[in-house]
């Protein structure tokens, strides 16, 4: 089996032609023409083991994308709940269909006409481009630039942001709500870690009135983050519902909503559930396929091993770059921000932003970009990245931005 280094904003990505993927999955024709019974694909009684707790997550439906996926979980939460107010952060990507539009608070996805009603967008708690921020805040391997005066167990700014999501719910909903939705890293955004308990303490006023709590995994999920195999664990929660996508199937069109009984009766109560291809045999194949590749080939501990390293060697170019302002995330989940100057923390202007970016393609390498301004490369790849390409990554962008500095000293 082979994996390549490339761009796509997908949280996992696999170019195969494993024999495993060869025998569980016959060709598209051949799949679409002919009779299941007739495919004999290498189903099995059960998925492979992962690490849900089956005490609380007992039922899943299957569907085709992580818009959909999360389409879905707004509708579960609503039946559940009997509530119509969903929460989600400013900055928050969680797919672009009408429904899912109202809990995405970027504008680049916005829509002139209304879309996704009954959703509300609360402060994304930044710790470095928002109002309060340390150096104690996240729960990776690099801090902040930002000076604070928390011990170790304590964030100030954690506290501060969850006054502001307690100032939405006294004012921005309805006494009892539906839900809130949240990426355990956002990854559209920009890779924005919250500080440490933030969402321990989020979900529990979530629960005070009435609402269910959701956590996207559709890019953070399936080992991406090296110390666990779901986002949501590493801030020590336990969310009712949880969406997957993307990584789940290595890009083949499969997604997941994983929820309680409880919730799960709830919908059949309110309406009639039923999708089409959602779970087909192929896409199961494939998803269970990429189950065993992840735990056989160790991908989880690559990402946690490489992701750690290479993150702490984009860490140093922070040092000795002004205008790299934070260099955050967890695992294979990277971002670096732009700035003017460490002082203002202003983002780089976008045109220089995309002058670096070029730079960094004409060399070789292709990485994301994100947050409000364009401003964040997001570097996210394959969890079978090696360390020695990882030191090309590190050696191609700093030589991209002594090219820009070099660029603006004439």
């Amino acid at each position: 089996m082979t994996l390549v280094w490339r761009q796509v904003q997908r949280a996992f990505h696999l170019e195969t032609s494993s024999p495993r993927i060869l025998k569980m999955c016959p060709s598209l024709n051949r799949a679409f023409w002919t009779s299941v019974i007739k495919l004999d694909l290498q189903t099995k009684p059960r998925m492979p083991p992962c690490d849900f707790s089956p005490e609380r997550y007992e039922v899943i439906f299957l569907v085709n994308s992580g818009s959909e996926a999360n389409d879905l979980a707004m509708v579960m939460a609503r039946a559940h709940s009997k509530n119509t107010d969903i929460i989600s952060f400013r900055g928050a990507y969680h797919g672009c269909s009408p429904y899912t539009l109202g809990l995405t608070n970027i504008s680049t996805f916005r829509m002139e006409f209304p879309s996704g009603m009954g959703c509300q967008s609360t402060m994304c708690p930044d710790v470095f481009r928002g109002p309060w921020g340390g150096s104690h805040c996240r729960d990776s391997p690099v801090q902040t630039i930002r000076k604070c005066s928390c011990a170790p167990d304590c964030c100030q700014a954690k506290d501060q942001y969850i006054e502001q999501f307690k100032d939405t719910l006294n004012t921005s909903v309805a006494k009892s709500i539906a839900g809130f939705f949240a990426e355990p890293i956002q990854g559209v955004n920009g890779i924005v870690q919250y500080p440490k308990g933030f969402l321990k303490e989020a979900f529990e006023l979530v629960r005070e009135r009435g609402g269910v709590c959701v956590a996207d995994e559709v890019q953070t999920g399936f080992g991406r983050l090296g110390s666990h195999f779901w986002g949501f664990q590493t801030h020590e929660v336990l969310p009712d519902i949880v969406t997957m996508a993307k990584g789940i199937a290595n890009g083949f069109p499969m997604a997941a909503v994983v929820t309680t009984q409880e919730i799960a009766k709830s919908l059949a109560r309110c309406m009639l559930h039923f999708n089409t291809f959602g779970g087909n045999p192929m896409a199961c194949a494939i998803g269970s396929a990429v189950l065993e590749v992840i735990k056989e080939e160790k991908a989880q501990e690559n990402s946690q091993d490489v992701g750690t390293y290479m993150l702490l060697k984009f860490a140093k170019l922070r040092e000795e770059f002004d205008i790299v302002g934070d260099v955050r995330g967890k695992g294979l989940m990277v971002g670096i921000e732009m700035v003017q100057d460490k002082m203002s923390r202003q983002p780089l202007p976008c045109e220089e932003v995309n002058q670096i970016h070029e730079d960094c393609k004409n060399m070789g390498l292709l990485v994301g970009r994100g947050g409000t301004f364009s401003q964040t490369f997001r570097i996210v790849p394959p969890m079978c990245v090696t360390k020695p390409e990882a030191d090309f990554a590190v050696e191609v962008f700093r030589s991209a931005l002594i090219q820009h500095m070099e660029r603006r000293a004439k």
